[in-house]
């Protein structure tokens, strides 16, 4: 290959390279921590499953653990955007790696040694659910102040995308073959370990903590730094609500989880269950649907779309074929496909959000701005789920899943008549709100 390109100069051009993101030491280094903490965190799940199973709980006990689990992210997410910009992405999220280390050691040492018991698993989960509420709002500011050019942001958020999409196919099975062999406790020893490698990536970073250099440019923060949380909340929720494209897509985003998503992951496997074959079936397209986001996500390695939302919410599209597959009865084969193109755009509108998120609002308050966007996409989720199941009885399943299908095409119809989507470009387009500002420039982007 290396004499091919050497005699035809054409060819080597249009071989993919390494992101030049990669040549970022900061990034790297996250990077290579980050995707190994995912890789943990995907088996974990799976091993918690069976470790309530295996302990004689059901059902509702393990409903008991999930719901540990998910309510505290919703709940301390805004205290940790707060937070976040108060004293740095990387210090939060450095603490939090730690913390889902030691909730992990001490899970896999409880179930190694066969003294695991209910209410300590509802308990540990539950701090596990406190590390990722407040690690998440952090990752999305954290990310432009690792990149020193700013063109490079599109590749690392795919890149990061990517390290997601693999770990959410590689870790479920890894998962199943260790419980399988060693039990639910190897797995979480793994998943302490990988958290461990995590932490130790944060703490490698050179990031300057907040209010070193220069500020980032384009919008001060309404009343300056404030004393109060609530007073930094307040300017949060100021600088959400006034991007009207970006209340707009989190709305978009929020309904799409109750209404499409909760829907299909309550009902899909019981369509495939009476209809397509059982758990295989259901086992083959979520793995496909990964499949498609790391597809997806190689697609968009060194582009920029000039309208970044506008293909974003297009790439939204996609997400409704897969119920409208199953509420039309098709073969498997049929909704296979569906989930390769829903996870497809699932990964080519991630990319591009985070990326135009991190380019057009100011460092000093994305990560509350990136709270209050996760809130209001995911609250609605544990909704969504708890009512699909109830509803689909009484109006049977097929209706819920395309009444989900239509809404999908509907609200990105909708968002895609939104002037602030349709028109918000990447590089130098005038606002589309009158209230908008002049984007932001991270102290590492200005470089």
């Amino acid at each position: 290959m290396t004499g091919e390109t050497k005699r035809f100069p054409a060819l080597r051009r249009r071989l993919p390279g390494r992101p030049a993101v990669l040549g970022e030491r900061d990034f790297r280094w996250f990077f290579v921590g980050y995707a190994t903490s995912l890789v943990g965190s995907s088996m974990a799940p799976v091993a918690v499953a069976f470790a309530v199973l295996g302990s004689g709980g059901g059902g509702t006990e393990l409903g008991w653990v999930m719901a540990a689990r998910i309510l505290p992210i919703v709940l301390v997410m805004l205290f940790g955007g707060v937070v976040a910009d108060r004293l740095g992405s990387r210090r939060v999220m450095l603490a939090a790696e730690v913390l889902r280390c030691a909730v992990q050691g001490v899970f896999a040492v409880l179930l190694l040694t066969g003294h695991a018991r209910l209410w300590a698993m509802v308990a540990l989960v539950a701090v596990w659910g406190l590390g990722e509420g407040v690690f998440l709002p952090s990752l999305g500011a954290l990310v432009p102040t690792l990149v020193r050019r700013e063109e490079r942001l599109p590749d690392a958020n795919t890149l990061l995308g990517l390290a997601r999409s693999v770990s959410t196919v590689a870790g479920p099975a890894l998962a199943g073959v260790i419980t399988a062999g060693y039990g639910s406790g190897a797995v979480l020893a793994i998943d302490a370990v990988t958290y461990g490698v995590g932490a130790f990536a944060l703490a490698r970073l050179s990031v300057a903590p907040p209010g070193a250099g220069e500020q980032a440019g384009g919008e001060a923060v309404a009343g300056g730094r404030e004393d109060s949380m609530v007073a930094d909340l307040r300017n949060g929720w100021s600088a959400f609500r006034s991007r009207r494209w970006l209340w707009v897509t989190t709305v978009q985003m929020g309904l799409f989880n109750l209404l499409v998503w909760a829907p299909f992951l309550v009902l899909g496997p019981l369509t495939a269950q009476r209809e397509l074959g059982g758990a295989r079936a259901w086992g083959l397209v979520m793995g496909v649907y990964g499949v498609g986001a790391v597809l997806g996500g190689l697609l968009m390695l060194g582009r920029r779309p000039g309208r970044p939302l506008a293909v974003a919410t297009v790439a939204t599209l996609g997400w409704a074929l897969p119920s409208a597959s199953l509420a039309a009865g098709l073969p498997l084969g049929w909704t296979v496909a569906a989930a390769l193109v829903a996870g497809s755009g699932s990964a080519v509108c991630g990319s591009i959000y985070e990326s135009t998120l991190q380019r057009w609002v100011p460092t000093e308050v994305l990560a509350r701005v990136t709270a209050f966007g996760g809130l209001g996409a995911f609250v609605l989720g544990p909704l969504g789920l708890a009512a699909a199941g109830p509803l689909a009885d009484r109006v049977g399943v097929a209706a819920v899943l395309a009444f989900g299908a239509g809404w999908q095409l509907l609200a990105a119809a909708a968002v895609l008549a939104v002037r602030a989507v349709r028109r918000r470009g990447w590089d130098g387009e005038p606002a589309a709100d009158a209230e908008e500002v002049e984007p932001a420039r991270s102290a590492a982007g200005a470089g």
